[in-house]
Order: structure tokens, then C-alpha cells, then sequence
């Protein structure tokens, strides 16, 4: 039996993360779920985003599920997923991206990973006023920084049979942060003869995703530009919606859907639970219960193909529970 910490989360993130964890279950993976909050609602019962109770789960059992928190909004509060990330160095930020049947998009065949520095860049969060003229936030790039996420994209692209890295910069304005990244990726490519490489600069990849996204496969990004690609990438196919993410460290990893906690519409049981179902799936591939990740990502792939049980941000008028259900029911 695995031991798992799951972080409903706020918003939405209680409703979703509720219905992935009976999903998981009826895929037969035993798990103790221990159960611990972050983000607003623990900042108003506990007095912190990220109580001590959590990062000791977290720290013990290595592994986390989580759904989506709020940063309250002012006060200088971190963003807890930044804070998480750095806390436990969870270094890799995976996001697959893939079209579903059933699913509107402009595109079809897009079947991409996006592979984003999780730790370094502006999200370090080193940022001060100059009187009341100016504000200055403090772009820094590592080499070990550079080079681990590097090392980590083309490994990922041998294990799972990927053709191809893409490394995606800004080396010609920011000639010493970015040309550091790109002259890093390089070195390490030049170790992976297999793996073709490429390189582009960010606003021509941008233009080139929306034109020929089919054309990439690994894409490999510092921390920023990785976030924001990343989102673009979930629109590619339909959304943040059917988005799963998962980040890794050494000592680590943490499981979550991308998208918000939407407050507006929790409670009310019409949230998609699929990007955190997936993310589920994602963990469970990482703990090794390989079939029954892909279980569960045929099992959302039947439902959204049929169309019968859409949540209302894919055109239908199903309930998250309704949803699940029938996931469960495909998984039979």
C-alpha cells in the first residue's frame, strides 16, 4: 500500500480532488490517503498557506496529490505552488499536452510535453522598489540549474520514445541568463545523439505552436517562459481543463492539475475533474501502477469521446460527480 498526501485545496480543488481519489481507487491501487490542506482555507483554520503538518507529510511520504489552491491576494504572500516547489526542490515541472476525442480543438495530433525549470528565473522572487521610481525583479539562471533540467528532458525523452527536444530561450536579448540556458542544453543534447535537438526563440515558438504544433514533442523551457508555454499548450487541445502536471525533485514529487481553484463556481458540483484525474494517472505512472494509469486516461478518453457526460466547460450540462461515475463505470 502506497502512502500519499493529498491537498484538496480550495475552491473547486475539494469537489475535484474527492472524485480523483475514488477514481484511483476503483483502479484497484491500494493507498493511504493522508489527507492535509494548504492555501487559504489552512492560512484561515491553521494561520499558515503551508502548515507544518503538511510539509511533514509531504517530507515523509514523498509523494503528493494536489488540487488547486488561492494566494491571498495581497499581505506578501508567496503563491504556495512556487513555495512548494522551491521548499522541496522539485526541480521539473511536466505538463503533457494531447488531444482527446470528443474534445474541441483547431488542432488535431498535437501529442506534446512540456518540461519547465521549476525553481530558478524570476519565480525565485528576488524583487525590490528603488524609491518610488522603479521596481526591479532579479532574473537568475545556474548552471547545475541549467543542466539538471536539461539532463531531465532527454531522459524523459528516451524513457517514454519521444523523437525530439525543442529548447526554448530568449538568448538573443538576454545573451547571459538565457545564452547560459541554451549554451547548457547544448552540451548536454550533444550526450544524447538519438534525441534530435533544436532550439527557438520563445515569441517564434509561440507563432510556430499556433501554426504546426504537431511538429514538437519535448519542449524544454527556464521557469517563465515554461509557464506561460504551457497554458498556450493547454489551449492548443481544449483548455486547461483536460491539463494534468506533476513536479519532481530528488526527494520529492507533487501531483496537480493547472488551472485555478475557481472560486465562482465551487460548491456548486460543475467542475471538470479531469485535469487532476489525469494528474492522478501521472502519479500513478511515476509510482510504477502503470496499467492502471493508462486505465484511467482510457477510461476519461472513452467518456469524453462518447460525449454523453460533459461538464459544462466542454459543452455538456454533467456534474463533476456524474462525470466520475462514468469514468468509473469505462474503467469496469
Amino acid at each position: 500500500m502506497y502512502q500519499v498526501t493529498l491537498i484538496p485545496g480550495d475552491g473547486i480543488g475539494l469537489e475535484i480532488s474527492e472524485n480523483t481519489r475514488r477514481v484511483i481507487d476503483a483502479a484497484g491501487v491500494k493507498i493511504d490517503w493522508d489527507i492535509q490542506q494548504a492555501g487559504l482555507i489552512a492560512y484561515e483554520q491553521q494561520g499558515s498557506l503551508m502548515p507544518e503538518g503538511l510539509l511533514s507529510s509531504i517530507e515523509k511520504n514523498g509523494i503528493a496529490l494536489k488540487g488547486p489552491t488561492t494566494t491571498p491576494v495581497g499581505g506578501g504572500h508567496r503563491s504556495v505552488n512556487v513555495s512548494l516547489r522551491q521548499h522541496f526542490d522539485l526541480y521539473a515541472n511536466v505538463r503533457p499536452t494531447k488531444n482527446y476525442p470528443g474534445v474541441f480543438s483547431r488542432y488535431s495530433d498535437v501529442d506534446l510535453v512540456v518540461v519547465r525549470e521549476n525553481t530558478e528565473d524570476l519565480y525565485m522572487g528576488i524583487e525590490h522598489k528603488i524609491g518610488d521610481y522603479a521596481a526591479e525583479s532579479i532574473k537568475i539562471l545556474t548552471r547545475p540549474g541549467c543542466e539538471r533540467i536539461a539532463r531531465y528532458a532527454f531522459e524523459y525523452a528516451r524513457k517514454e520514445g519521444r523523437r525530439k527536444v525543442t529548447a526554448v530561450h530568449k538568448a538573443n536579448i538576454m545573451k547571459l541568463t538565457d545564452g547560459l540556458f541554451l549554451n547548457v542544453v547544448r552540451e548536454v543534447a550533444s550526450g544524447y545523439p538519438d534525441i534530435e535537438f533544436e532550439d527557438s526563440i520563445v515569441d517564434a515558438m509561440c507563432a510556430r505552436l499556433v501554426q504546426w504544433p504537431e511538429r514538437y514533442d519535448v519542449l524544454v523551457l527556464p521557469n517563465l517562459y515554461g509557464d506561460i508555454i504551457s497554458d498556450l499548450c493547454a489551449g492548443l487541445v481544449g483548455g486547461l481543463g483536460i491539463a494534468p502536471g506533476a513536479n519532481i525533485g530528488k526527494k520529492a514529487a507533487i501531483f496537480e492539475p493547472i488551472h485555478g481553484s475557481a472560486p465562482d463556481i465551487a460548491g456548486k458540483n460543475i467542475a471538470n475533474p479531469s485535469s487532476m484525474i489525469l494528474s492522478g494517472a501521472l502519479m500513478l505512472s511515476y509510482l510504477g501502477e502503470k496499467a492502471a494509469a493508462e486505465k484511467i486516461e482510457n477510461a476519461i478518453s472513452q467518456v469524453l469521446a462518447a460525449g454523453k457526460t460533459a461538464t459544462c466547460d466542454l459543452g455538456g450540462t454533467s456534474s463533476t460527480s456524474d462525470f466520475t461515475e462514468a469514468v468509473i463505470k469505462a474503467m469496469a
